[in-house]
Formats: C-alpha cells, structure tokens, sequence
C-alpha cells in the first residue's frame, strides 16, 4: 500500500496550521530555519541515538524499543532551558491504555547530546511556537530518545496504539530510517472523523501537534535489511506542571535516586 504524499505546512502558517487543523508538518529544511541552525548543526544530535538504553517496560513483551529521557523547564525569559532533576515518566491511564499509571524510570539523556547548540535552539524555538498558539506560558518539557529496531522481526514505535500524550503540544522528530519498510504516521482528529497519513522520510522532519485537537500513532516497522530501525525525537510541552505533579498524591512523581 502506497502512503500519501506528505501534507506539508507553509512555515509561515505554523501557528494557523495549530489552530485550525491541529498539526502543522513541516519539510527538514523549515526546522533547521525554525531553529536557527543549519542541517548539519540538527545532524550533529544524531550520534546519541546509538547509546539508547533498552526500555524494560513495555507490556507486550517486545525488546525492540530503546529510549532515553530528560525533563527540561522553559520560562521563555532565560536564554537557555532549565533541566529539571531526572524523573519517572508517567501518563495516566486515560492517555496511554497500555503503559499509563506507571512510573517509568529510563535513562537520561546524555550530557553531550544535550550541550548541541542545536539541543537548545531547537526546544526554545518551538517553545516560542507553543507560546504563539496557546499565549505565554511557563513550559514543562520532556524529551524522548526513541529508537525502534526490528532485530526481533517487527517493531513498534506506538504499541499503545493511537492517543493522545496528555499534555499540550507534541512534536515528533524523524532523526533517521534504515532498512525498513512501514512506519506511516496517522493522525485523526479527536472530535470529528477527518484524517492524514503519510510517512516521513527525511531526516529532521517535524510533525508538531495540538494534543487536545488530535491523535496520533506511527505503524508497524518490519525490516528490509540487516540492523533495520527507526529514530525518533518526541518532544512535548505542557503548562503548569509535569504530568503526575498536579495529580493525586498516589501519582506523584518519582526522582532519580541521585538527580544529575
């Protein structure tokens, strides 16, 4: 089955795009421009994703996710973002049916990716769009590594099938593709019965959601060669607090036994 042609945004209408389809899906070249970097500069975070840590919690009993993931606060006034101590993942049950209400502790992610000029351009950048969209806001972010591999055959990158993440924006970054076939990105929209598919192919394109307006999964990968898999930036901003901080005491969160 031949996958539709990628719905690209003007990135000029990136905001609008937000607003009224709910996702905006720009071209490699439109990120890099976003950000204030070159290609070459977004290319250079891509060595880290050859050191993820095997995720241990996934319930289907695959092995074919690695993952690393870091927390970060932007308060749109400093130059930088602020990392926050290093934290369990959590979702609630309503977001994610299959990993929800659990505390998931994953490695972090490693200083040298993170001290790429293009790391911290690339978060404030789209901060500033989350801003434009939802107006000025103190954000929570968090970062995921994402690699899916297909060593045991098939892999997949959203086994909770499609969702929401439960926060306000999400953006979902292809870092790279190998010896694969799949991996089609479907959205639909959360109050109608409108929706795109299409695959991303080119390193560095960018899918940015309104997370209330849409949900969204990727497909199954299955290999076509040796050493098959699919990298994978998730980013996701929300106002307030980090999910689990403004929800009941039993779902608090739960630090790193010694924060970085």
């Amino acid at each position: 089955m031949t996958t539709p042609a990628p719905p690209f945004t003007d990135p000029a209408q990136v905001a609008h795009a937000l607003r009224s389809a709910g996702y905006a899906l720009l071209r490699p070249s439109d990120v890099a421009a976003l950000a204030g970097c070159g290609l070459e500069d977004l290319d250079a975070l891509a060595p880290g994703w050859d050191r993820l840590a095997l995720d241990n919690y996934l319930k289907d009993g695959g092995h074919y996710r690695r993952r690393r993931h870091s927390c970060f606060i932007d308060d749109g006034a400093q130059p930088a973002l602020t990392q926050a101590p290093h934290r369990a993942h959590w979702q609630p049950v309503q977001y994610n049916a299959l990993h929800g209400g659990m505390h998931r502790l994953f490695e972090p992610i490693e200083p040298a990716t993170i001290a790429q000029p293009a790391w911290n351009a690339l978060l404030r950048a789209l901060g500033q769009v989350c801003s434009s969209v939802r107006g000025k806001q103190r954000w929570y972010v968090e970062a995921h590594q994402f690699r899916i591999d297909t060593l045991g055959g098939i892999g997949r990158p959203t086994p909770e099938g499609a969702h929401r993440d439960g926060v306000d924006f999400v953006a979902v970054l292809l870092v790279g593709r190998s010896n694969i076939k799949g991996g089609e990105t479907r959205i639909f929209e959360a109050a109608g019965h409108g929706g795109k598919r299409f695959t991303m192919f080119e390193p560095w394109t960018m899918l940015l959601l309104d997370d209330a307006a849409v949900i969204h999964e990727s497909t199954p990968i299955q290999p076509t060669g040796e050493n098959g898999h699919r990298d994978t930036l998730v980013l996701t901003w929300r106002a307030g607090a980090f999910q689990g901080d403004d929800e009941d005491a039993t779902s608090g969160p739960m630090l790193a036994p010694n924060p970085p």
